[in-house]
């Protein structure tokens, strides 16, 4: 898509940017080719592909709301470890109440005092009332899925054309235009065809979500209470409410991953718009970045849970893990819980969010460029379209690589830091307004540059 832009002054000022980045980038390329011998492309995990200078910068150190790389640059991040480090990097509570723990023991396979607190205070915020905890959003997902194929005896699973539920076979899946449920562009070798057991639907079609639900064959929805993956797609008025009802009419059960959409505030999405869920997945941030994830499920779900005598979740019903609520991560949990992200910490950061979003809506419209920004709490996305996506298949269609790789690149070269997959800004509790007018002025000269 064209998007306004001079395709070749874009693809001159990309190589400017290259370059630069080249030139202030030794330590990191000496270590990113000599990664290459023995790391599969060069970094530890695929996804550190992506950063836009064609290798990522290496990490020297990281505190609050700025890291600072091999070759000495100092960065302010808005992308905080794509959310797990929503609380800022290395919290001093959870560096003091975890590091003990760390002396203490790691993983015995037994429960700590820490693992009730936290249980309690997630119920205190979500309003799920048991819980059990995981490593990741993703193995709570898995779990979830399983949960509710087991009670309701149903094998199917909705979720949104381009939802994402972290590496969960079942939720790579897209409408087809012609209805049919497809696998999503890319996925690495599914055991089976997704639409064997997953039907997609549009997020916010109603229609569509009445017609699958009507088969009887969906256990449950999984659903992000707002899309986060192809950008912030916003729920219509309404529609909560109908996918609570739809859900219930049918028998299926409404999972609501608020992995993400925690930025909404200390409840995530579910406190803030009064949903329902039977039960509720959520990782990354609740552990500032230590792996820590929790599945919640309503009292009369968890007792229909406890009654089934033929389910194995202790061993072999694929329900939990040896290192699952180990001691080390419930102290995490438990000391961001406590100490950040709490109502006090999202007033300051929801309206810094607004003026980030404010900042990019300015500098647009002095370009005169018909682009939209998004805002979900302390979350806050810049799209190439006139108009917020109303759902993924709309926000997919109108991504634009060459352009957000020319964005994301001019600003690391002057210091910022935003998430490598799409277009997202995360405040955190130590985040200023500084750092936020930083990017304005950065992202404004980006345009400067685009529009000539």
């Amino acid at each position: 898509m064209a998007h306004d832009v001079d395709r070749d002054r874009l693809a001159r000022l990309t190589a400017r940017e290259q370059e630069h980045f080249a030139r202030a980038n030794p330590r990191s390329r000496a270590l990113f080719e000599r990664a290459g011998a023995s790391l599969l492309g060069g970094v530890p995990m695929p996804w550190m592909m992506r950063w836009a200078g064609g290798h990522p910068v290496f990490l020297d150190h990281a505190a609050g709301a700025r890291l600072t790389d091999v070759d000495g640059h100092e960065y302010v991040d808005f992308c905080l470890g794509d959310t797990g480090a929503m609380p800022g990097h290395s919290p001093p509570f959870v560096v003091d109440h975890a590091g003990t723990q760390l002396g203490r023991g790691i993983t015995t396979m037994l429960p700590t005092e820490d693992a009730i607190w936290t249980g309690e205070e997630l119920t205190r915020r979500f309003g799920l009332d048991r819980w059990l905890f995981t490593l990741t959003a993703t193995d709570a997902n898995r779990a979830a899925l399983r949960i509710a194929r087991q009670l309701t005896g149903r094998p199917k699973v909705l979720v949104y054309s381009y939802s994402y539920h972290g590496s969960v076979d079942e939720s790579f899946a897209v409408r087809a235009p012609d209805g049919r449920t497809v696998a999503r562009e890319g996925n690495v070798g599914p055991a089976v065809a997704v639409g064997d057991t997953t039907t997609a639907v549009e997020f916010n079609d109603l229609g569509q979500l009445r017609e699958a639900l009507a088969t009887g064959k969906i256990a449950c929805v999984l659903a992000e209470p707002a899309m986060t993956n192809m950008g912030i797609v916003l729920p219509d008025e309404g529609y909560h409410e109908a996918l609570r009802a739809l859900t219930r009419e049918h028998g299926a059960l409404l999972i609501i991953d608020e992995t993400h959409t925690f930025s909404a505030g200390p409840g995530g999405c579910t406190a803030l718009w009064g949903l329902e869920p039977d039960l509720l997945t959520i990782g990354k941030a609740i552990g500032s970045g230590i792996p820590s994830g929790a599945l919640g499920l309503t009292a009369d779900l968890a007792a229909r849970v406890l009654a089934e005598p033929e389910a194995d979740y202790e061993d072999t019903g694929g329900i939990g893990g040896t290192l699952a609520g180990n001691a080390f991560s419930a102290a995490a949990m438990r000391a961001t819980l406590e100490h950040t992200l709490r109502a006090e910490d999202f007033a300051r950061t929801v309206p810094l969010a607004a003026r980030f979003a404010d900042g990019v809506r300015a500098a647009v419209a002095a370009h005169d460029l018909p682009w939209s920004v998004t805002q979900l709490g302390c979350r806050a996305e810049y799209r190439f379209e006139p108009e917020p996506a109303p759902n993924g298949t709309v926000a997919h269609d109108a991504a634009d690589p060459e352009l957000e790789r020319f964005l994301h690149l001019h600003a690391l070269n002057r210091g910022v830091l935003i998430t490598p997959f799409h277009n997202m800004a995360l405040i955190s509790p130590v985040t200023t307004a500084d750092d936020v007018d930083g990017h304005t002025a950065v992202f404004g000269e980006a345009l400067a540059d685009l529009v000539g």
